[in-house]
């Protein structure tokens, strides 16, 4: 059984900061490329950052400079730091994380619940 959970999200004015985490448990061998990705209403999910198990970053032009991706392999971790928050940022925030599990021979996606993240002007 595995699971991935995401927390931070809320509600903040323009110019502020978030940070989200997502956490994954369970039987878990190996983690690949964790994400964050996000969904305005109206809109398609997109790639907000990627970060690969051995740190290597990717950022959506929309976001650089002012997000920073990052991880902690031995939590089984993935962060998301959104300084210099716009309006435009909001939307709802997926975390996605590639997983092995014990007993499978192949990496599952497992998507977070989502969590809210709300800039106002």
């Amino acid at each position: 059984q595995v699971q991935v959970v995401e927390s931070g999200g809320g509600l903040v004015q323009a110019g502020g900061s978030l940070r989200l985490s997502c956490a994954a448990s369970g039987s878990i061998v190996s983690i690949n490329t964790m994400g964050w990705y996000r969904q305005a209403p109206g809109k398609q999910r997109e790639l907000v950052a990627t970060i690969t198990s051995r740190g290597r970053t990717n950022y959506a032009d929309s976001v650089k400079g002012r997000f920073t991706i990052s991880r902690d392999n031995a939590k089984n971790t993935v962060y998301l730091q959104m300084n210099s928050l716009k309006p435009e940022d909001t939307a709802v925030y997926y975390c996605n994380a590639p997983i092995l599990s014990t007993g499978s021979s192949w990496y599952v996606d497992y998507w977070g619940q989502g969590t809210q993240v709300t800039v106002s002007s």
